[in-house]
């Protein structure tokens, strides 16, 4: 058998070496309370207080911008809840959105429409882009945030997030992000493009699963979810996670660090396995094509395939892909991304998304674009005999 071939990168990145040797020492002799006074805790908050700063540089921010979270689900919930729950006393109680966004925004939405916010959807195109037409009839006085995801987890579409902060600010709304998929792969920058909460998680970009960070420009207005402390301005009450605050400062600023030159190398690999793909199966649909794409994320349906079957194929051959959003692993039924892209019912559930990073090769690509059509055409022969 091959060496396995790790073609996940959208759902979660092996720990950077670097970032596992910064954070280390924060489980060992640097283990203290960062809200204690004394010298272990004056080591805990000087190293917590430089992660902070460290963070911020990367997202062209304030230290005081930052608050660090578990990752990008609860940054999604406190700017969205945090946010409509302080403006809809002043009479915003409309909440715009995508109907492709990441669950972590609609379940959200849903939370606060069952509180009483009026939830409007945007419309996309069949590449998955938000229309600025659509985002001007629907942003309207009473609205209190927009929520529109940077790059889109399931097929990597590029919003145009500029444009979209631009408008909801011009109408006295709060705009937020989820830029976990785009952190590292375009540029993020409060001072360049005038969002008032990012959410990244850094799980995405080589730090451990459970850390992630908000980006809250001075002055939005925000309600904590949790309450019982004034840790991170009362934000996010609770004992911060210093090793994770480190492993995130460290894994942020070697992700900026290689951006261009690594951005430039995904792109090209994953065009020639679109490419290689499309050349042997000429009907397979690609995901998001003719639309701006982050470099990362190329998504593919065959028809007269499935992607349960697909994906299961490709484990035994050891190259791990997955079927959309790794949050909906073990769900029934065909993406709401791809659905609501207009896609037949079948086509939505042929879905692979191949998601490109560290671990992929020039020889990871070559061994996919040869197994992954073959097995698809077996997959269709299958399925026309039964």
């Amino acid at each position: 058998m091959p060496a396995p071939i790790y073609l996940d990168h959208a759902a979660t990145t092996p720990v950077r070496p670097q970032v596992l040797e910064a954070m280390l020492p924060f489980f060992g002799p640097r283990f203290g309370n960062p809200s204690s006074t004394h010298r272990w805790g004056r080591e805990a908050r000087t190293a917590l207080d430089a992660a902070r700063e460290r963070v911020a540089k990367c997202l062209g921010a304030n230290a005081d911008e930052v608050c660090f979270t578990s990752g990008g689900t609860e940054g999604d919930n406190l700017a969205i809840l945090g946010g409509w729950r302080v403006l809809k006393a002043k009479g915003r109680t409309a909440i715009v959105t995508s109907p492709i966004e990441h669950k972590a925004v609609l379940g959200s939405v849903h939370q606060a429409s069952i509180e009483g916010a009026k939830e409007r959807l945007l419309s996309v195109d069949e590449t998955g882009t938000v229309s600025m037409q659509s985002a001007n009839e629907h942003v309207r006085d009473d609205t209190a945030i927009c929520s529109v995801m940077w790059v889109n987890n399931e097929i990597g579409t590029i919003q145009p997030i500029d444009e979209l902060a631009s408008l909801v600010k011009s109408r006295g709304a709060i705009f937020h992000t989820d830029a976990v998929q785009a952190f590292g792969k375009v540029e993020v920058d409060a001072r360049k493009t005038p969002f008032d909460f990012v959410a990244i998680s850094g799980h995405k970009i080589g730090a451990p699963k459970g850390i992630g960070a908000m980006y809250i420009r001075r002055g939005t207005p925000l309600e904590p979810l949790f309450f019982g402390g004034t840790q991170d301005r009362g934000r996010r009450p609770g004992t911060e996670n210093v090793a994770y605050a480190v492993a995130l400062a460290t894994a942020a600023e070697l992700t900026l660090a290689e951006h261009a030159g690594e951005s430039a190398r995904l792109t090209a690999l994953r065009d020639r396995l679109e490419a290689a793909i499309l050349a042997k199966l000429p009907d397979a649909i690609v995901h998001g094509r003719g639309a701006k794409r982050a470099p990362h994320v190329l998504s593919i349906s065959v028809p007269g395939t499935d992607s349960e079957s697909m994906l299961m194929a490709l484990d035994l051959q050891g190259i791990a892909c997955s079927g959309g959003s790794a949050c909906q692993s073990g769900s029934v039924g065909a993406s709401h991304v791809l659905l609501a892209l207009g896609l037949r019912a079948d086509v939505a559930s042929a879905a692979v998304r191949m998601s490109l990073g560290s671990l992929t090769t020039d020889a990871c690509i070559d061994r996919v674009a040869e197994v992954f059509p073959a097995l698809a055409l077996k997959a269709r022969g299958l399925a026309s005999v039964s």
